[in-house]
C-alpha cells in the first residue's frame, strides 16, 4: 500500500466561483477577499483532516489569527473558478501556520500567495500550548 494513501496530506483544494459581490468597480476581485477565502481554505482543510473547527471550539479553545501575508501576483476576476489550497505548515511550533495558493482553475495562472499563523487561545482568551489532539492529529497525517 503507498505511504500516502494511508493518511490524507496535510493540504487541501477547495473550489471556488468568484460571484460579482467579490468584485470592485474595476471589475476584479476586491483584495480583501482573498483573506476570506484563506479562511475557506483553512476552514476545509480541518474539515477534510477530519477535525471541524466547530469541534475545536467545542474543545474550548479557539485559533485567532495573529498574523497574514497575502501576495497579490494576477487579478481574478468575476465568473472566474478559483482553487484554494491550503496546507499546513509543520514546521511552525508556536501554533499554526497555513501556507496558501490561489490559482485558476487549471492552475495555469496564480492570482495569489500567502499564509496565517494562528495562535491558541482558551476560552479565558489567554494563549496556550498546542494541545495534544492537534500535535497527535498532524503527527498523524503527516
Amino acid at each position: 500500500m503507498n505511504p500516502q494513501s494511508q493518511h490524507p496530506p496535510l493540504s487541501h483544494k477547495t473550489s471556488y466561483r468568484v460571484i460579482y459581490g467579490d468584485t470592485d468597480t474595476m471589475g476584479i476581485v476586491y483584495h480583501a477577499n482573498y483573506l476570506r477565502w484563506f479562511e475557506i481554505g483553512r476552514t476545509e482543510l480541518f474539515r477534510h483532516l477530519g477535525l471541524p473547527y466547530s469541534e475545536i471550539e467545542a474543545r474550548g479553545l479557539m485559533l485567532p489569527v495573529s498574523e497574514v501575508k497575502c501576495k497579490y501576483l494576477t487579478p481574478a476576476r468575476y465568473d472566474d473558478v478559483l482553487v484554494i489550497n491550503a496546507t499546513l505548515n509543520t514546521g511552525f511550533r508556536a501554533g499554526m501556520q497555513f501556507d496558501y495558493t490561489i490559482t485558476s482553475r487549471d492552475g495555469a495562472v496564480t492570482h495569489t500567495t500567502g499564509y496565517t499563523r494562528h495562535a491558541f487561545v482558551n476560552g479565558q482568551g489567554k494563549v496556550v500550548r498546542p494541545p495534544d489532539f492537534i500535535r497527535e492529529l498532524i503527527r498523524g497525517k503527516s
